[in-house]
């Protein structure tokens, strides 16, 4: 399956269209992008960075919420679906291009009357700016597909926000260009013989040639060349937007559901506690995940019964029988996430919220019938990376502290457009006894 001819156009003129992998329609370079993406996303090294970055970037957000809500008689209550989005832009930046990003900086400093976070003030400014442009892409490039090329290019109203919409874009190319051309440099500056940094991006660079460790200079196969620039800035591009939102929703759905599931929370700290022994400030190690296998339940049922991306465009290649009717080649389609994941044919009591279904050890979904991170050809790559940060993040979150919703009876507040986004959650944090 594949986008539609007319939706493509749209984001060939955005300049997004080929590259990378989401919205890449050529096989062979396809393919070539995401056999390095997968080969860095998967590596034990990568699994390492992934815990370590954790539990580090968690240590900063301990920092800030201590001294705006934690100390003294400063108020307890904060909207978590904002400081959710903060980390998970400064860890996803930081595992995919080795460069800090410090939007939780920028963000304390926004909500702090006197003292400031220990970070230079330009570094804080460009990191925001450069996190604000992302947020931009992510929400405005549908602009791009539902919008008519005629009204983008003489309606004035929608060609301002196109020409704003590409003048983003051209920003965030400069910007990533500049980030790999210096990392680039700093792998040439270092010695064969010196470890270089595990983000993605340095691997990415290296791949194929004599810094990899897969190399092998007697393979002459063109498509075992190294990465260019470009396809190095789609990839990194394509796993920032998809690693971002999507992860910052969940962790915001996984509180609101375990407040409202108070014997499924104490089976989770249970859970925790047995792991960590009552240590709450040693870092989440890659061993503790073994353990932690009833957080990782939680993930997946959140992800199931309230889904951050309920939809997802396609077009068939061929002709297709789908629900007992023929489809012509060209039909464009929506498969809907939600109706997957809530019907009964596939689900035991699709309504209700139950980790334990992922825990029997004669459970297994049926084929197709779990698809928060896709499936087929195209599933996500970066689906082990994402499970991986949302445990590490439930468990250091509640191993040492005490969240509450402020108000249980009040809904999730939500906005759906390209994913389903929580807009405000506002909570009661303590530490726990």
């Amino acid at each position: 399956m594949k986008l539609s001819e007319d939706d493509s156009k749209g984001y060939h003129e955005l300049g997004i269209m080929g590259k990378g992998l989401v919205l890449n329609q050529e096989f062979k370079s396809w393919r070539y992008n995401r056999h390095f993406f997968t080969q860095a996303i998967l590596s034990p090294k990568f699994v390492h960075e992934t815990t370590y970055w954790t539990s580090k970037l968690f240590e900063e957000l301990e920092s800030y919420w201590d001294k705006l809500y934690l100390k003294g008689d400063n108020k307890k209550v904060l909207d978590f679906s904002l400081w959710s989005n903060q980390f998970t832009n400064d860890m996803i930046i930081t595992l995919l291009t080795g460069e800090r990003s410090y939007t939780m900086a920028g963000y304390f400093n926004e909500l702090s009357d006197s003292e400031k976070a220990e970070r230079p003030s330009a570094l804080i400014d460009e990191t925001v700016k450069f996190v604000h442009a992302i947020r931009k892409h992510i929400l405005g490039f549908l602009l791009f597909q539902i919008i008519s090329p005629f009204l983008r290019h003489y309606f004035p109203y929608f060609k301002n926000k196109s020409d704003d919409m590409k003048e983003n874009m051209k920003y965030l190319n400069r910007r990533f260009d500049s980030i790999i051309k210096k990392r680039r440099q700093e792998i040439e500056n270092t010695p064969l013989d010196k470890p270089l940094s595990n983000d993605m991006l340095t691997s990415v660079i290296i791949a194929n040639t004599p810094r990899d460790v897969n190399y092998d200079k007697n393979i002459n196969d063109k498509a075992m060349r190294p990465m260019t620039d470009i396809e190095v800035r789609g990839i990194i591009f394509d796993g920032i937007i998809a690693g971002t939102d999507t992860t910052a929703n969940t962790i915001s759905y996984i509180i609101y559901y375990l407040a409202h599931n108070p014997d499924v929370k104490k089976k989770m700290l249970d859970e925790i506690d047995r792991t960590f022994q009552d240590d709450k400030i040693r870092p989440i190690t890659e061993s503790d995940l073994h353990n932690l296998k009833y957080c990782e339940a939680i993930v997946k049922e959140v992800s199931r019964i309230f889904s951050v991306v309920n939809s997802f465009p396609r077009c068939l290649e061929r002709p297709e029988e789908i629900a007992g009717y023929q489809w012509p080649a060209n039909t464009h389609i929506r498969i809907n996430i939600d109706a997957i994941h809530h019907n009964s044919e596939y689900w035991v009591e699709p309504e209700k919220f139950n980790p334990d279904r992922w825990l029997n050890e004669d459970f297994e979904p049926k084929k197709n019938s779990f698809i928060t991170f896709g499936g087929g050809l195209r599933v996500c790559p970066g689906r082990k990376l994402a499970i991986t940060e949302l445990v590490c993040l439930t468990t250091l979150l509640y191993r040492k502290y005490e969240i509450d919703l402020v108000n249980k009876e009040a809904s999730l507040r939500t906005v759906s457009s390209v994913i389903t986004a929580c807009t405000e959650l506002l909570v009661e944090i303590r530490q726990r006894n």
